[in-house]
């Protein structure tokens, strides 16, 4: 059917369904129902044909003589003006596409399907794409986008989401937000798509990546400086101590911002943990007493945690960590081994993990019982763990090279070992805690 006859019958049904009732503005059918009908009928068999060009005077008509007329007046006209801005970038476009927006809410109050926060979110979202630095605008957009989240609550989609933080960074550099406003935001929106990522709907993935864009943001405005935080958080925490959902998310907070200093770090872990005892919980503690030179506690905390731990990677970090104060700070080097090996067991590729056997072999040399020859073949077995550790993680690989060459000096010489029947290469079984197989070899 070509367009002329759309337009007759078109024209045609008006006048046998429209009565003599006065036309306003306001009025259903606007101005000039016969106009209004004939328009539409046009505007939308191009827009079906994706004509937008020829579309925008017959929709135009619609728009500014019956904005009352029907929902996809709107619905469609945003998609032809997105599309006329895309063609000519002048801004006279873009101010007709807030238009869209805001006569929309005004006209569409009344109709079930449009719903103002949604409009007012996608109008939000469009200001910041076409801002274009107008520092006015990104403001107006982050108050529409705000009174979105506001009247939607759950509805509001991830894009949406992220955007408003987005502009909340813009804003927070330029000062045009506070840096109290944008952190509790953060706090907020976290929450937010925390509870939609695991509530099993519909796009749940796309709330993870939101979530993910969100820290990544936070973390590259360089906006909550620990000070900043503290002075926030500790209001925070003093008026939610009873809420164990708020100190989580302090908790997070500080330890993804590397503010395990502060005292309120220490207060919060120690609360969730008496609330809520945890592997995670009990980890911040054992970390805290460790750098109040609390070992003890550090020990007692940091087991814990290994034992509430369901997940194999944190129980082997876990383990090192108890390896490694065994090694340098008590010097018992046969808990540091038994420790590193329980990582192991969680890990096996974990580098770090025969580095500290290796350097718990090296370090217990002297104490190791038998004379100077016997001593010096504990070097082989710790070089064997240095060897090992490269081997299965190639980032210690530099490391474990050191470690080789420093140790390697302390092997046995060729002399000693020909007094003892050893020749390079064979195989040789150290005793006592260590209790391994190696092969001789000598320095050079």
């Amino acid at each position: 059917m070509t367009m002329k006859k759309i337009a007759v019958l078109a024209l045609g049904m008006c006048l046998f369904t429209i009565g003599t009732k006065a036309q306003t503005l306001e009025s259903k059918f606007g101005l000039d129902s016969a106009n209004t009908i004939l328009n539409a009928s046009l505007y939308t068999e191009y827009f079906k044909q994706k004509n937008y060009e020829e579309a925008l005077a017959p929709w135009r008509y619609v728009f500014l003589n019956a904005p009352a007329f029907q929902l996809n007046t709107y619905v469609r006209g945003e998609a032809i003006i997105e599309y006329m801005i895309r063609k000519t970038k002048k801004k006279e476009y873009v101010d007709t596409l807030m238009m869209v927006f805001d006569r929309r809410n005004q006209y569409m109050k009344n109709n079930p399907n449009n719903r103002e926060g949604i409009v007012l979110g996608k109008k939000g979202m469009a200001q910041f794409k076409y801002a274009n630095g107008d520092i006015n605008m990104i403001k107006d957009a982050f108050h529409n986008m705000m009174k979105s989240y506001e009247l939607e609550g759950n509805d509001v989609p991830p894009k949406q989401v992220h955007m408003t933080f987005q502009v909340a960074c813009d804003l927070a550099k330029e000062n045009q937000l506070t840096k109290d406003d944008f952190i509790n935001l953060y706090i907020d929106f976290a929450d937010f798509v925390d509870k939609q990522a695991s509530s099993g709907e519909k796009g749940c993935d796309d709330y993870l990546v939101c979530k993910a864009n969100l820290e990544a943001m936070f973390i590259d405005s360089g906006l909550a400086d620990c000070m900043t935080l503290n002075d926030l958080l500790v209001k925070k925490y003093e008026a939610n101590k009873d809420s164990l959902s708020v100190l989580k998310d302090i908790y997070k907070l500080l330890k993804k911002q590397d503010c395990t200093d502060l005292p309120l770090y220490a207060t919060i872990a120690e609360s969730i943990y008496h609330k809520e005892p945890s592997a995670e919980a009990a980890y911040g503690l054992a970390v805290m007493f460790y750098r109040k030179n609390d070992i003890p506690k550090f020990e007692q905390y940091l087991k814990e945690a290994i034992d509430k731990t369901d997940n194999e990677t944190d129980r082997a970090d876990y383990n090192l960590n108890l390896a490694q104060v065994y090694l340098s700070t008590k010097r018992d080097y046969q808990q540091a081994k038994k420790y590193a090996l329980a990582a192991l067991k969680s890990n096996p590729n974990l580098g770090q993990a025969y580095l500290t056997i290796g350097l718990a072999y090296a370090s217990a040399s002297n104490s190791y019982e038998g004379d100077e020859f016997e001593k010096r073949t504990v070097f082989w077995a710790a070089v064997d763990k240095f060897t090992k550790a490269k081997q299965v993680d190639p980032s210690v690989a530099e490391k474990a090279n050191e470690f080789i060459s420093k140790y390697s000096v302390y092997f046995p010489s060729k002399e000693d070992a020909f007094f003892r029947s050893i020749t390079s290469g064979a195989t040789v079984k150290v005793g006592g805690w260590i209790n391994e197989t190696t092969t001789a070899r000598f320095k050079e």
